[in-house]
């Protein structure tokens, strides 16, 4: 099953994590303190990352959970757009590997 992935900047961590639990209906399962936050539903992988200030609210890129995914890649659409290609296990990697005190 793949869900789709959406990416976008923040200028405040606290301030999305708030709002966007009410749009999702749930708390991010994984939080780095004015870093980064990720929530994982049924049908959405979503996180935002803080950036700077000129970057807030746009989209950093989208992309694809699939369980049955190799490898990480991206690529770039049509339009310019970034896409990565992950599964969940590769995804948790990455974060561990830029913040090792995530949980």
């Amino acid at each position: 099953m793949r869900k789709l992935h959406i990416a976008i900047g923040t200028g405040d961590i606290d301030a999305s994590v708030a709002d966007y639990s009410v749009r999702l209906g749930r708390g991010p399962e994984v939080v780095v303190p004015d870093e980064y936050a990720l929530w994982r539903t049924d049908t959405v992988n979503f996180s935002v990352r803080k950036v700077p200030a000129q970057e807030s609210g746009q989209l950093r890129h989208l992309g694809w959970e699939d369980a049955a995914c190799d490898g990480y890649s991206t690529e770039k659409d049509v339009n310019g757009i970034l896409w990565e290609y992950f599964s969940a296990e590769q995804q948790a990697s990455e974060i561990r590997d830029i913040w090792p005190d995530a949980t």
